[in-house]
């Protein structure tokens, strides 16, 4: 007899908006990283549309191209997602390059160092002709943010960005995040298992158990005010009742070094 087939996402319906950040929360194995890739166009999805400006996005030639220009995604491992073969500065000129940036050594080099610094990572120079295994964890992540920003998206989607990097860096790299979603108008898709941060960097959240969507809302609504059966029993399992609250009031004052909120 042949098993029926499973699928791992089913009829979610999402749309990402300049200047606002959709959160995408569930439980590991709720479909939220295999959203990501369709969207990114890493995995192909076997109905459905992505659409892009309006437009059916392309899926190969010049088309997908453009595509991957416009929507770049930064992956939850930092070290993983980096060559550890490559410098720092390799890692960030490729995708200029790649997307059509006609530039002399020496202007890709000054472009290259004017994405470190919007990534906090100063002085840029001490940081380009180094190899990932000489960055910290959250130096990593900043240089993975700035090789996103290289080809001017308007799209950006983060995926589980900060749950393998320390506690105390978390902060800075959200910040950093919502600093760059306003100053570039950004549409940003985040994606978490911490109610917390979806709550607090989000615009809108999207609750996801087993492939679909049970419950949406602005990000105070969902999580103050869970209709979804499932949304409560996310709320309730998380350890230490106060831990959140605290959290929230800790990240609504927290400015990390050389960052504006």
């Amino acid at each position: 007899m042949r098993n029926s087939p499973i699928s791992a996402v089913r009829g979610v319906d999402l749309e990402l908006d300049a200047g606002r950040t959709v959160a995408l929360v569930g439980q590991s194995g709720s479909g939220k990283s295999t959203i990501a890739r369709m969207i990114a166009r890493l995995e192909k999805p076997s109905g459905g549309q992505i659409l892009l400006n309006g437009h059916v996005a392309a899926v190969r030639g010049r088309g997908i191209r453009e595509y991957r220009k416009q929507v770049q995604m930064v992956f939850q491992d930092p070290f993983a997602s980096l060559n550890p073969f490559h410098t720092v500065a390799h890692h960030l000129e490729r995708p200029l390059r790649r997307h059509g940036e006609d530039r002399s050594k020496a202007a890709a080099r000054a472009k290259v160092e004017e994405l470190l610094e919007r990534v906090n990572l100063k002085p840029a120079a001490a940081f380009t002709e180094r190899r990932p295994h000489e960055l910290s964890g959250g130096q990593r992540q900043r240089v993975a943010i700035a090789r996103a920003l290289a080809p001017k998206p308007s799209v950006l989607i983060a995926d589980e960005p900060v749950s393998m990097l320390d506690v105390s860096i978390r902060l800075g790299i959200l910040h950093l995040l919502s600093r760059l979603q306003r100053e570039e108008n950004l549409a940003v898709l985040y994606i978490t298992h911490d109610l917390a941060t979806a709550r607090h960097f989000s615009d809108e959240i999207l609750v996801m158990y087993e492939g679909r969507v049970v419950e949406r809302g602005a990000a105070d609504e969902v999580i103050l005010r869970p209709k979804a059966e499932f949304t409560r029993r996310l709320a309730e399992a998380a350890p230490e009742p106060g831990r959140n609250a605290r959290f929230l009031s800790a990240a609504a004052r927290y400015t990390a070094p050389g960052e504006s909120k």
